[in-house]
């Protein structure tokens, strides 16, 4: 008997050290949010926090999303798989949109629960629950709009046809122990929040925010311009409570509403940028939370052997202020052409912040091209389990653990990005292949606005950064290389080594692309 009591505190003790020694995660996700908008880039508006994870961290300089907006590169993110993968081939889902991710495709917060730790989620989720519906829409209770203001027959009426009084499918069923959030963005109903599988209140009241912007179904306690502090009291309740539980570490997903429109800073934070912007103020509240983060684990006393990431969805959204704010020096999305929804790299190239004193040197940086889908392959690496992914999971996330630890750099050779319309770019080093002829977003020209230019782009990065000189017709070599291996990497289901995986459906190429290069064709 005492020689089994003995084996079992063994045991036991073997578990404890085991969890010590993997680290708590931590994944800040902003949204539309620049590269040129962090003060430790240059930018005006004052962002300390972020200043001291670049102080006390990595910053990575070439950080780029596997889309240019936000429902496709969360997807990214969290399965480790490009998003034009999915069933989703182009634009965004809505608040009331079904899930996108299948419960049986292994997420990130599924892969690290296997192997022990407690996941939890806070902030705006996007990526489609799967809500209950009424038979017949319900009326308002009370509607706080303008008398006279006429409600676009959209999508968005289908918030008052969800029951809120039943369970839905939430992040809680893609992996998360936990989930506290929202179903979209603040400017997609219904504005209500959920708590694990079920929304916190009924859906009551009609509003808008900000314009009104997208008025739909909401909760009566409901106010958009309190979110972000929910968020960060949420979030340093759950690390918290996590911190007291010494048998496991704990992943915490993050993704805030911030500074993506309807931009409504708390009036903490009114007034307070340089910029005399409201995105300039908005953007500070976002650094705010990162602080607020930063507290709690200060407080703990685990902030050591915590992994963070600060990243964003996309660049800087136009409603950002741009103008405004490059008359005053401050060029929120860098040097870079576009912005949110374009293929050109402002859409997609965007801040990447990584801090984990155990592991990461201070004030170090790394020019590595990396891509948000990276995150799955990097935790599993930072946590020791990389033997433990499957085959059939996150099939296009390389690790950049290396790069953390300077001990070398990642093994991803060719990235590949995705604007809002379904355009196509990849990457290799200096090269850059655009297949289509405008921004495939939303700057000039748009899609529809391309006539006479060239089908395709192809720019030297190092030497044009603004992608302004297109070398399509100088290197007709480089163009048929890069395609050659988007084709593959599309036929072969992944871009990292194993088995041949099937995407959900073909890539919907436009006719003149598929013309031109035939190898796009797929069975």
């Amino acid at each position: 008997m005492i020689k089994k009591i003995s084996l079992l505190l063994f045991s036991l003790f073997c578990l404890e050290l085991s969890a010590q020694d993997k680290p708590n995660i931590i994944f800040i996700l902003a949204d539309d949010m620049g590269y040129g908008d962090m003060s430790n880039e240059g930018g005006l508006i004052p962002t300390p926090h972020l200043d001291r994870m670049a102080n006390e961290g990595m910053k990575f300089t070439d950080a780029h999303t596997s889309s240019s907006v936000c429902t496709p590169t969360r997807y990214g993110i969290l399965t480790g798989r490009y998003n034009w993968r999915s069933k989703l081939k182009k634009s965004v889902l809505g608040g009331t949109s079904p899930a996108l991710i299948p419960q049986d495709r292994v997420t990130i917060a599924n892969f690290l629960a296997d192997q022990g730790y407690h996941t939890g989620m806070v902030g705006k989720w996007h990526l489609g629950i799967g809500w209950q519906m009424l038979d017949e829409a319900k009326k308002p209770e009370k509607s706080f709009l303008k008398e006279g203001y006429k409600v676009k027959k959209s999508r968005h009426a289908e918030s008052w046809k969800v029951d809120y009084s039943k369970p839905a499918i939430t992040p809680v069923h893609n992996g998360f122990d936990y989930f506290y959030g929202i179903a979209a963005s603040l400017d997609m109903p219904p504005y209500v929040y959920i708590e694990n599988d079920k929304a916190v209140e009924m859906a009551t009241h009609e509003r808008g925010f900000a314009t009104p912007y997208r008025p739909g179904a909401t909760g009566p306690s409901f106010d958009a311009t309190y979110c972000l502090m929910t968020f960060a009291d949420k979030s340093r309740k759950y690390i918290a409570q996590q911190a007291g539980d010494k048998s496991k570490p704990f992943f915490l997903y993050l993704p805030l509403t911030s500074p993506h429109t309807p931009i409504m800073p708390s009036e903490n934070f009114k007034g307070k940028s340089p910029t005399k912007t409201e995105y300039g103020d908005f953007v500070m509240e976002t650094d705010w939370v990162v602080g607020e983060v930063m507290a709690e684990l200060d407080k703990q006393g685990i902030a050591d052997n915590t992994l963070i990431i600060f990243t964003a969805d996309n660049g800087c959204s136009p409603t950002g202020s741009i103008p405004e704010h490059i008359a005053l020096g401050h060029y929120s999305n860098g040097k870079w052409r576009g912005h949110k929804a374009d293929i050109f790299e402002g859409g997609h190239r965007v801040p990447f912040l990584v801090r984990w004193p155990a592991k990461v040197k201070g004030q170090t940086t790394s020019d590595s091209t990396i891509c948000t889908t990276d995150f799955f392959a990097t935790a599993a690496d930072a946590s020791q389990l990389t033997s433990s992914i499957k085959d059939t999971i996150a099939e296009d996330s390389f690790s950049f653990y290396a790069d953390l630890t300077q001990t070398g750099k990642t093994k991803r050779s060719f990235t590949i990005h995705h604007s809002i319309n379904g355009s196509f770019a990849i990457r290799q080093g200096k090269w850059k292949l655009n297949l289509c002829a405008g921004s495939g977003g939303w700057s000039e020209p748009r899609p529809n606005n391309t006539k006479g230019m060239p089908l395709i782009q192809l720019y030297d990065l190092d030497a044009d950064p603004a992608e302004k000189n297109n070398l399509q017709a100088a290197h007709p070599e480089i163009v048929e290389k890069l395609v050659n291996q988007l084709a593959k990497e599309i036929k072969d289901g992944r871009s990292t080594p194993g088995s041949k995986q099937s995407n959900e459906g073909a890539i919907p190429f436009k006719k003149d692309i598929l013309a031109k290069f035939p190898q796009l064709v797929q069975d």
